[in-house]
């Protein structure tokens, strides 16, 4: 048997150490800590923007809540997103919920929010088979655009009611409380100038059924004679007693608040 020389052994073992450490050199420069740094820098610098031009773009907005209102079925609560005297968004905060309420909410708030933005107003269509919800939708709606009106953003009617001259001069909306009737919810807005009515409508009136008829005969004239006499002292309209009585209330919470 041949022993193998002591020699050859020690020449192999060098070789294998060289050639160790030419493969570990050989990697060395993909793990560099520079390189790891320099690579990571884009992405975070990147980051840091992100956050900045988010808040930009939301700056000239602002959110305004109308007051809750009370429905048969529960709390309607509007929230308006305004953006240069427009609205740009409206979201029911609350709505009436549980059995079939959930329904009836699912299919109407989408469609009066939609109405809301195209209609820049109050003066949208209640939706068939949510009447409640839609009432007190435009209710909390029109608190909100009253709000809105109070803080006078630019751009907006508010805004633009005050470019005329100070003090009585200056043209005031101001909206009655709701007055609750038999026979459905009643509310009056009027517009003040010079401690004068200049104009009186009805942004709430029954509906439905025979209230439809009584609520086209009865509010036109009511509206005649609000601004004809200049304050709640009215003579309520024939075959529409409880429509005249509730509008009457709404009328005289609106004077009071326009301090008339």
């Amino acid at each position: 048997m041949r022993k193998s020389h002591p020699v050859r052994r020690v020449v192999l073992a060098t070789a294998a150490t060289v050639s160790g450490v030419v493969l570990l050199l050989s990697l060395k420069p993909s793990s560099d800590p520079a390189s790891a740094a320099a690579g990571a820098a884009p992405s975070a610098a990147a980051a840091g923007q992100e956050s900045p031009q988010g808040g930009t773009g939301a700056a000239g907005a602002t959110t305004v809540t109308g007051d809750a209102a009370q429905t048969q079925y529960g709390v309607v609560q509007v929230r308006l997103t305004v953006a240069g005297g427009k609205i740009t968004q409206a979201e029911a905060v609350q709505a009436p919920k549980g059995g079939t309420s959930d329904q009836k909410t699912a299919l109407s708030v989408p469609q009066l929010n939609k109405e809301t933005v195209a209609a820049q107003s109050a003066n949208i269509d209640a939706v068939s088979g949510a009447t409640y919800t839609s009432n007190g939708y435009k209710q909390s709606l029109q608190s909100a655009l009253d709000k809105m009106k109070e803080s006078g953003p630019a751009g907006s009617a508010g805004a633009s009611g005050a470019s005329g001259s100070s003090g009585s001069a200056q043209a005031r909306t101001v909206t009655g409380q709701v007055a609750q009737t038999q026979y459905g919810p009643v509310q009056v807005r009027i517009t003040v100038l010079g401690g004068k009515i200049t104009k009186a409508e009805a942004v709430q009136a029954p509906s439905g059924g025979t209230s439809d008829q009584k609520t086209a005969l009865s509010v036109p004239k009511l509206n005649q004679e609000a601004v004809a006499a200049g304050n709640a002292n009215i003579d309520s309209v024939s075959g529409a007693t409880y429509t005249s009585t509730g509008y009457k209330q709404s009328l005289q919470s609106a004077l009071d608040q326009a301090g008339g």
